[in-house]
């Protein structure tokens, strides 16, 4: 059974920084991040394919960066300019095969297989 382990969550102030990352016991092809704030409903954030490329959601873009290493085994997700909207738990979520769609849509839950079990991100002065 693969295990996704989360650790770097934690308080920040506004326009702080923090890196959340996520180790796999096995080499995923295609991993992502989602987060969920109280009352909101669960969304992708940033997802990485077998090849590299990279899929932000909207109100990241600029502010994160998603990388891994060689080993396809650890995921980094480098967030910059903290917002308090960005106040969420953040889970790591992975699946073996490639993420075909990724190029025409945002990846949801039920596309993955294995899911880490969170670690939360809070942004306020």
């Amino acid at each position: 059974q693969v295990q996704l382990v989360e650790s770097g969550g934690g308080p920040v102030q506004p326009g702080g920084s923090l890196r959340l990352s996520c180790e796999a016991t096995e080499s995923m092809n295609c991993v992502a991040w989602f987060r969920q704030a109280p009352g909101k409903e669960r969304e992708a954030v940033a997802t990485i394919n077998g090849d590299g490329y990279t899929r932000y959601t909207d109100s990241v873009k600029g502010r994160f960066t998603l990388s891994r290493d060689n080993a396809k085994k650890i995921m980094s997700l480098k967030m910059n300019s903290l917002k308090p909207e960005d106040t969420a738990m953040y889970y790591c979520a992975a699946r073996l095969p490639w993420c075909g769609w990724l190029r025409g849509r945002d990846p949801t839950w039920s596309d993955f297989s294995f899911w880490g079990q969170g670690t939360q991100v809070s942004v306020s002065s």
